[in-house]
């Protein structure tokens, strides 16, 4: 059966806490009155154990304090802070990397990879064409052909259909 008081001051002394620290909890909602209005002692006692800040109240500091949803919610709080300036040192040291910045970067130097493959073929066919004695358009044709076929294949292994979206030739 559980042990009931209608007396605060009462309740206060069987719990282990002051009489205006149980007023103080009733008025922030963190227990309450039985509905016929006295206190049950071992709910009230539980209810302050689970909210109670493990290093102001002495209740929750004798449970281990630990266990208490306060407690977790402190340590995850201390957790995300240490997380936050873990992040803001990394990025005053510019050990972060916007993506969008990154992503267009890689693209221009990409880009610029391709143009100097495509016009390869046209700056040195003459050359070799003249070293084997082999008509220079011929040459330049069947060069373009195969890095045309190398740069699809690059592309194909690099952004495989459906990962970067469908795009089209003029893209």
């Amino acid at each position: 059966m559980p042990e009931l008081t209608p007396s605060t001051r009462e309740a206060a002394r069987r719990i282990g806490i002051t009489e205006t620290a149980l007023r103080k909890a009733e008025q922030t909602n963190r227990i309450a009155r039985e509905p016929d209005g006295r206190w049950d002692i071992d709910k009230t006692r539980r209810r302050l154990v689970e909210t109670a800040d493990p290093v102001r109240s002495p209740l929750a500091a004798g449970s281990g304090g630990d266990g208490t949803p306060y407690a977790r919610l402190k340590v995850a709080q201390l957790a995300l802070k240490v997380e936050a300036q873990r992040l803001a040192l990394d990025e005053n040291k510019r050990r972060l990397l916007d993506a969008a910045e990154a992503n267009a970067t890689i693209d221009e130097i990409a880009g610029a990879m391709r143009d100097a493959l495509l016009n390869w073929p046209a700056r040195v066919s003459g050359l070799i064409a003249a070293e084997l004695g082999v008509d220079p358009h011929l040459l330049q044709t069947i060069l373009q052909q195969h890095i045309t076929d190398l740069l699809s294949e690059a592309a194909d292994r690099f952004d495989p259909t459906g990962i970067g979206g469908d795009r089209s030739p003029d893209a």
